[in-house]
């Protein structure tokens, strides 16, 4: 498995930090949903128990995106994800790998 591939062998996603980080605003606007659900529970209840759920819920709806994109723009995510994996998630070094990565895959 390469270090700059955001998915395994078996074409699941692996949410590394450069993949994550690549696709956050994909994650932001596709799952912004899920996750103020999440941030609400967890305000109104500090029992982390309670928001098990709505955290699941997060994390179907991330791994579920980064499938997608996946399967959408393989080699413009590949280099994006493997530029921020070899500069450790300095978007200033990978903004042209992030250009065609956006453009392949735009935010809906």
């Amino acid at each position: 498995m390469s270090s700059s591939s955001a998915v395994d062998p078996e074409g699941e996603p692996i949410p590394t930090s450069a993949v994550l980080m690549a696709s956050a605003k994909h994650i932001s606007t596709r799952c912004r949903a899920e996750n103020v659900a999440f941030l609400k529970c967890k305000k109104d209840d500090p029992n982390p128990e309670k928001c098990l759920d709505k955290g699941q819920q997060v994390t179907r709806c991330v791994l579920s995106l980064l499938k997608d994109l996946h399967q959408s723009c393989t080699k413009e995510m590949d280099a994006y994800v493997g530029c921020m994996y070899y500069h450790t998630n300095e978007f200033e070094l990978c903004r042209k790998e992030q250009k065609e990565f956006e453009k392949a895959c735009p935010l809906k």
